[in-house]
């Protein structure tokens, strides 16, 4: 048979009847095309890949761009060509009984048993063929993950028609494409081990922009190859980078920090020196401690427009904690950003998780609206058409690829975790600065993937900048050691230094501190005070509005918070509009709002009239990134780094009495600021009942109650603390070495258990991340069948297994509409999504009525991504469980003081 008789792509049905379609052949060619645009031998990229693998980037690019002409040979199958049959009489005819294989993984081993034996005179040498043969792997796997070894594929096929047909298109191929061979026997195996990840990124990026149907249009007229080639497969794949925007932007030059940020009229210390210290020619890792309100932040992006002024990067993605701080350094960012670059296009800038909303200033780097989605496969085969829609959609994703990106550290995490398009993530990393905030929050586990990070993005060439208040000296040694490992270099000690505010910098050259200065107007004395019992806590929050303050009780767990704010919300001593309730457990849309209204109230450019008497309880959600300011704070017990953090927000900047702002150089006019601290006494510690007595709770999110002893016992024995004089005391004091002798007898089993979870979790996140040092194939996953679906391979071990819901509301008609009804409506959906624990969504999945199910799966048929997502009607047996103002809560009863307003349709 001839290999014009296959087809590649296929469209629907048209009203005729006619399916049409495009030539197996001709899509090859147009991956093809597209692959060899983007490696480009004037190209950083190719330049790059082509340095570690140690070739020169033209035969890089001729050798990769005939490899990808062979990514889809797994479909010259009769068990593929079945999927979709009556196309047209040309086409080979369908055969029944054959096995069904994922057409990825049929093509790599088609290549390795039978094919490479079958050109045994183009490449005659075994060994030759050998060293071909990851490179298949690698174009086979442009599905998102390297194809699965089989052992044989002749069940598939028909072997005297399908093997014949893939032959003729290799022999023809090769006869146009094929470069000369010598070169693979000189490269560097352990560079190609390394580059392999970026090469399978842009395979699949190949991939999919050669399937946009919008510029690819299907073509099933037959016409010789180098034709084709010439006339269709280069042009197009030149028109869709264009398209695409795949093109590096011109650098500002740097010239102060002021061009940069005109609000800033003098440096800070770290600032200063952010803008005159050395930038060596050659990848390096920033570690920047400093207390809250010294401009870590401007400090961290004056050094990325240093290297990417000096020609070391080419963009930037910036990594947060969570999504709250992801929207807080995104509003920090967008006004700034663009000062990096100059010309045009302009520069891309996505905020990576589903709440994003891009203003309208910006272009996004890629957007297939106008793309057609092509002829499913079959379950668990999708087109790339489909692959690249969703992803294209989905704009976590996407902001590994922009030129600025914004978002949680969880999407470049999946870069090390054997997850369906790492290798993609991998690829978006590549050439750009990785800035990582508040590193000091991550658990043992995300901590082992972050060091599997920095080492992956240092061997590729990567800069990283990193940002804390505090770092124990471990953590900080761990985050060295593994970024020079991935230089090639290794750090032989680390002394213990109680030098802060200090900068770490690492580079090929070597190892250098230092230690810095901070300005007097974020110097900060704060007084520590111990309250008993919750109730005190509710006592000093009505002094406080009697007095005119605004005041944060930072809770640690939702339950505790919706029980404080409740509790808050029936005292009639408390006007319920100037009471606030934010945590994680809001939809996105009613997240997005409370987190704006409490940045209005509470924020920097807050003045007396939003402040007074204003009441915020909250969890966590409000200790990183978010710029707040509380005339005064109680926090729950919490490890002390977390403590140090939440006090940052305490009479963050300087105002007079009334709360008006004050220049940096006058001083605060307020009170002393004073921390009130609610825990048990550290110095009555009875039985391993000490913590529960008074947090009956807090064990649930922090387990370690031997360090939440010291963390107590030190705030309370030094009745206060000074920053940052007490920085290192404070951090070494709970988790050095020598304070964990302090614990007492009482609480030793409990923190003995703690720690030795701590150590699984490590394990686990050992155990979890790929195996970068074998290189881009099956094996590197770990056990048996460890690729998986991004959405199924954890970036953080939740001690609860939650489930993302879509919450609907209904019309006057039964027809469900997003509960988000404000912005862009293209994200309605995904601003109404709510992550609850499983338990908690089976109970309330009861109380949903069965007529309603028919409606739930139209929704899902309309709206295919909601496929992965439980969809929560709030009708009247379930509406209580949801309000804006105070979020989900299943012990809710179905009245109450405040009912939520629903959108009306």
């Amino acid at each position: 048979m001839s290999f014009y008789n296959y087809w590649g792509k296929a469209g629907h049905s048209s009203e005729n009847g006619d399916a049409s379609y495009h030539l197996l052949v001709y899509h090859c060619l147009d991956v093809a095309a597209v692959g060899s645009l983007l490696l480009d031998p004037e190209k950083k990229l190719c330049q790059s890949l082509a340095r570690q693998l140690e070739l020169e980037p033209d035969w890089l690019q001729q050798w990769f761009t005939f490899c990808l002409m062979l990514h889809d040979v797994g479909k010259f199958a009769r068990c593929f060509q079945n999927k979709v049959t009556g196309l047209s009489s040309e086409l080979v005819p369908e055969v029944t009984g054959k096995k069904d294989i994922r057409h990825d993984s049929l093509g790599f081993t088609l290549w390795t048993n039978e094919l490479c034996k079958l050109i045994s005179d183009i490449i005659p040498s075994q060994k030759t063929q050998r060293s071909v043969h990851p490179w298949l792997e690698i174009v086979c796997g442009h599905h998102g993950k390297p194809p699965q070894p089989l052992r044989t594929v002749k069940t598939a096929l028909v072997p005297e028609e399908d093997i014949p047909a893939a032959e003729s298109f290799l022999r023809e191929i090769a006869k146009h494409w094929l470069p000369d061979l010598t070169p693979l026997s000189s490269i560097n195996k352990e560079g190609f081990k390394k580059s392999s990840w970026q090469l399978a990124g842009v395979a699949v990026l190949a991939d999919w922009l050669g399937s946009d149907q919008s510029i690819f249009h299907y073509n099933s007229d037959i016409q010789p190859l180098p034709e084709y080639w010439k006339q269709t497969a280069l042009p197009k794949a030149k028109e869709v980078l264009s398209k695409r925007e795949f093109q590096p932007k011109a650098i500002t030059p740097f010239r102060s920090i002021q061009d940069q940020f005109d609000f800033i009229r003098q440096p800070t210390p770290l600032q200063q020196f952010a803008q005159s210290v050395e930038i060596r020619q050659n990848p390096q890792l920033f570690i920047l401690e400093d207390v809250t309100g010294a401009g870590k932040t401007e400090a961290a992006m004056v050094l990325v427009h240093r290297l990417l002024s000096q020609g070391l990067a080419e963009g930037l993605y910036v990594g947060l904690p969570t999504m709250a701080t992801a929207n807080g350094m995104y509003d920090r960012l967008k006004n700034s950003y663009r000062s990096l670059f100059q010309g045009s296009p302009k520069p891309s800038l996505v905020l990576a998780h589903g709440a994003s909303q891009l203003s309208e200033d910006f272009q996004e780097s890629i957007q297939l609206e106008d793309q057609q989605s092509d002829q499913t496969y079959a379950a668990g085969d999708q087109t790339a058409s489909a692959y690249c829609n969703q992803w294209l959609a989905d704009s976590r994703k996407k902001a590994l690829l922009a030129d600025v990106g914004v978002g949680t550290i969880d999407q470049v995490l999946l870069a090390v975790l054997p997850a369906r398009h790492q290798s993609l993530r991998m690829l978006g990393l590549k050439g750009k600065v990785l800035l990582l905030d508040e590193v000091h929050a991550y658990d043992s586990y995300m901590r082992e993937l972050l060091a599997a990070l920095l080492q992956a993005h240092a061997s590729q060439g990567g800069s990283v900048i990193l940002l804390s208040a505090t770092l124990p000296h471990q953590f900080r040694k761990a985050l060295l050691d593994a970024y020079l490992k991935g230089r090639g270099l290794e750090l032989e000690s680390l002394p213990a230094t109680k030098a802060y505010p200090l900068v770490s910098q690492a580079c090929d050259q070597g190892f250098a501190e230092k230690q810095l200065s901070t300005r007097d107007s974020v110097k900060r004395q704060v007084k520590v005070k111990r309250l008993g019992d919750p109730a005190e806590a509710i006592e000093l929050i009505i002094r406080s509005i009697e007095q005119g303050c605004c005041i944060c009780w930072i809770r640690n767990t939702i339950g505790d918070a919706r029980s404080a704010w409740q509790q808050l919300d029936d005292d009639p001593r408390i006007d319920s509009a100037k009471l606030t309730l934010f945590h994680s457990r809001f939809s996105m849309i009613d997240r997005q709002t409370i987190e704006g209204d409490v940045l209005k109230r509470f924020g920097k450019e807050s003045g007396p009239e939003q402040r007074m008497g204003q009441v915020l309880i909250a969890t966590q959600v409000v200790e990183q990134s978010l710029d707040l300011d509380f005339d005064s704070m109680i926090s729950d017990l919490a490890p002390i780094d977390l403590l140090i953090q939440r006090a940052g927000r305490l009479q963050r900047h300087n105002r007079d009495v009334a709360g008006k702002r004050l220049e940096n150089d006058q001083p605060d006019q307020r009170l002393t600021p004073c921390f009130y601290l609610l825990s048990p006494d550290p110095l009555q510690v009875h039985s391993d009942q000490w913590l529960k007595s008074v947090l009956p709770r807090i064990q649930g999110v922090y387990s370690h109650v031997g360090q939440l002893w010291l963390t107590a016992r030190l705030l309370l024995e030094k009745q206060g603390f000074a920053m940052p004089e007490d920085a290192r005391d404070l951090i070494e004091g709970v988790y050095g070495v020598k304070a964990q002798t302090d614990i007492p007898e009482q609480l030793q089993k409990a923190s003995d258990d703690a720690l030795a979870k701590d150590n699984a979790r490590k394990n686990m996140g050992e155990f979890n991340c790929l195996k970068l040092e074998s290189g881009y194939n099956w094996k590197s996953g770990g056990p048996a069948n460890g690729w998986d679906e991004d959405t199924h391979i954890p970036t953080r071990l939740n001690e609860v297994e939650t489930e993302t819901i879509v919450i609907a509301v209904p019309d006057d008609n039964g027809h469900l509409h997003p509960l988000a009804n404000t912005g862009n409506p293209k994200h309605f959906w995904r601003l109404s999504l709510l992550q609850l624990p499983v338990h908690e969504w089976e109970k309330a999945s009861l109380l949903i009525p069965d007529d309603w199910s028919v409606e739930i799966e139209r929704i899902k048929q309309q709206y295919p991504y909601l496929k992965y997502f439980q969809i929560l009607p709030l009708v009247a047996e379930t509406k209580h469980l949801y309000q804006s103002q105070g979020g989900w809560d299943l012990d809710r009863k179905p009245c109450g003081r405040r009912e939520r307003s629903l959108p009306h349709y």
